[in-house]
């Protein structure tokens, strides 16, 4: 089941749900009680290995061996 972060209007908590992703704008309360909290957009990181040598030739698109 999808995980989502959430954060109170009311309180300004940070809070995070296991939920349907049906259900995933559904209202929602916080530990406080208030309800109607934003969903949150997902943050990620994509990165790629920095020892990975560049590649170079190999085919026509570059390789030189198209004139």
């Amino acid at each position: 089941m999808p995980r989502y972060d959430y954060r109170c209007q009311t309180c300004s908590e940070t809070y995070e749900l296991n939920r349907a992703m049906s259900d995933a704008d559904a209202p929602a309360t916080c530990s406080s009680g208030h309800v109607g909290a934003a969903r949150l957009l997902p943050v990620f990181a994509s990165t790629g290995l920095a020892d990975s040598p560049a590649r170079s030739g190999g085919g026509c698109c570059g390789g030189g061996c198209c004139n």
